[in-house]
């Protein structure tokens, strides 16, 4: 790679909040919990971290969603807690609660496809721009804390309104906007046009985020190239590849990445699943299950594996079978096996 290639930058202020490195993990339903996120900080090369995309009106009403939704530690700063909502003043309250909590920014979802999440916010406020306005006034008078949204190029190919949208949220106090040039319609399919991504930054001065469509290292060097953005955010290709920040770092610097072996994933699985049986959570053999595909990406024999842990009933045999899995893997000497491909689920994590 050219040392004079324009490559990720080193760093992202958001006001005061330092962002180092400038890249992002996206706002994802179900899957960017606390456990997840210190697995990613664990592994090291992301600079901020995002809450799930969380219901304004939930935790506004509910003390176990505020507590579910908004529970962090020290160690994941700097982190942003993302909301959704149409009420500007239920948006404001829980904006307020966010920053009462101690999150270093609060950002609005205004991306969401989910047909349950545009009824009441999500990307379906891109087709009420005046109420988007009292929104984005709203949360900004009711927060002291950096204040960022999230968005998509529009609700369809005919109503493109992402530097629109940009302008409007700069003039009204936002301090960043992350971008993903796919628009409402479109979902998670097709191509994401970071043409629009380009567009936005040229037309504000505030920093832009780019997202959408970056799989591998070498794609998140590309699009800092190709739109000139502030950072990169990156969604669903952490759930498969939870060191892409990491080998995004040893790209930028070096032209060439790690890739994890065996004994790599091996510890990431296990001390994950461990740490979701240290949570007690309810759930723990539906949430081990829900990430096998995504975590044995790459993983030799990898299908064996997840058919062990979906048979598997309680979550101590899970955690046994992924731990009799790669002891029979070591013994047999076996090696890596990349590109093995596993979407099973990606569409519902919500992140892009």
């Amino acid at each position: 790679m050219s040392m004079n290639s324009t490559t990720i930058p080193k760093t992202l202020k958001i006001r005061d909040v330092v962002i180092a490195p400038a890249t992002v993990l996206a706002p994802m339903a179900g899957v960017t919990d606390t456990l997840f996120r210190r697995v990613i900080r664990g592994l090291g090369g992301c600079g901020l971290l995002m809450t799930e995309f969380t219901s304004s009106e939930g935790i506004t009403r509910s003390a176990k969603k505020t507590q579910r939704y908004l529970h962090f530690e020290e160690e994941e700063r700097p982190i942003t807690a993302q909301l959704f909502g149409a009420n500007p003043r239920v948006m404001a309250e829980a904006a307020a609660m966010v920053e009462e909590h101690g999150f270093d920014i609060v950002d609005i979802n205004l991306g969401c496809p989910a047909k349950k999440v545009v009824k009441c916010g999500g990307s379906g406020l891109l087709r009420d721009l005046k109420l988007l306005e009292e929104i984005l006034r709203a949360v900004r008078a009711a927060v002291k804390i950096p204040l960022t949204v999230k968005i998509r190029a529009g609700w369809d190919e005919a109503s493109i309104v992402a530097v629109e949208v940009a302008r409007m949220a700069e003039d009204c106090g936002v301090e960043a906007i992350a971008v993903h040039p796919r628009t409402r319609a479109q979902g998670l399919t097709g191509r994401a046009d970071w043409k629009i991504i380009a567009d936005v930054k040229r037309a504000v001065k505030f920093p832009v985020i780019g997202n959408g469509d970056i799989a591998l290292p070498e794609d998140a060097v590309r699009m800092a190239r190709e739109t000139g953005c502030d950072a990169v955010m990156i969604g669903r290709a952490a759930t498969i590849n939870p060191w892409i920040f990491r080998q995004m770092m040893q790209y930028a610097a070096t032209g060439a990445y790690e890739t994890p072996t065996q004994a790599d994933r091996h510890r990431l699985l296990s001390g994950y699943y461990r740490q979701i049986l240290d949570a007690e959570n309810p759930d723990a053999a539906g949430k081990m299950k829900q990430f096998a595909c995504w975590f044995t990406f790459g993983v030799k024999n990898g299908g064996e594996l997840r058919r062990g842990v979906h048979t598997a009933r309680t979550p101590g045999e899970i955690l046994e079978r992924v731990d009799q899995f790669f002891a029979k893997s070591r013994a047999d000497g076996e090696g890596e096996l990349h590109g093995a491909s596993c979407n099973s689920g990606l569409e519902t994590t919500g992140g892009t």
